[in-house]
């Protein structure tokens, strides 16, 4: 029988779904899945920090998310800290990713009342820099946040860094760009989604002027519930609470 067997065997590579389609969306819901797997484990151990502490969701976006950058799911949890329920990085964390994919970053000066950090993207030139000052501190209405009080030059520091990253390799961030440090003292803008309500149908205009259809174009579409609200990783509790 072996005698009929071809010497090789011609074993097609596995199909990578294409950017932007359908296959890779569903993909990434399988790796979702597995990574909430994962995330159910681990949200129960001590050894993951206070803020993943038996919260398996927020252990799966950890996961996925360092996924993106190239860590490890331990790696990812030890990098990222939820801040006002929004992920980011720690200023070290970030500079270590950075280095990692052949930039440079180092510390030019570092004191008390004055951090200096520069960076440099592989293959280039050019050095960024990025100084922070306790003047600029104080501008910023940070020196008197507890923090800043207690150790004003890893404050300083870890803000140099997160800049200088920042610019010199903000491909690397994918869309996490704020340090966790930045992030505890208010550095992101919030924002507010503001909704416009719908008329009842008597009252409204039979041709509505051009303000009102400017309106309409910027604002935010009023839309029912839908499952797309639905996390992609269940729990079988979660079903049977569902019943």
């Amino acid at each position: 029988m072996s005698e009929n067997l071809p010497a090789t065997l011609d074993i097609p590579p596995a199909a990578v779904p294409q950017r932007g389609t359908v296959a890779e969306l569903v993909a990434w819901a399988d790796s979702a899945r597995a990574a909430f797997t994962i995330a159910e484990s681990l949200a129960k151990a001590s050894f993951v920090p206070d803020a993943f502490r038996n919260k398996p969701h927020e252990v799966t976006a950890a996961i996925l998310t360092g996924i993106e950058m190239g860590l490890s799911p331990m790696a990812a949890l030890r990098a990222f800290d939820l801040i006002k329920g929004t992920p980011a990085m720690r200023a070290n964390a970030m500079r270590g990713l950075v280095q990692s994919h052949g930039h440079a970053i180092w510390e030019e000066d570092a004191t008390a009342t004055r951090a200096v950090v520069c960076g440099r993207r592989a293959g280039e030139t050019e050095v960024h820099r990025s100084e922070w000052t306790i003047e600029r501190a104080a501008d910023a209405q940070l020196t008197g946040k507890d923090n800043w009080k207690r150790q004003p030059k890893a404050m300083l520091l870890a803000r140099a860094t997160a800049e200088a990253c920042r610019l010199t390799a903000s491909d690397v961030l994918h869309g996490v760009p704020y340090a966790a440090e930045e992030l505890a003292d208010g550095a992101a803008t919030e924002t507010r989604t503001v909704r416009r309500r719908r008329k009842p149908a008597a009252d409204q205009p039979q041709e509505p002027t051009s303000s009102s259809t400017a309106a309409e174009e910027h604002s935010d579409e009023d839309a029912p519930a839908s499952t797309a609200d639905a996390p992609l990783w269940t729990t079988d509790a979660d079903e049977e609470s569902e019943q």
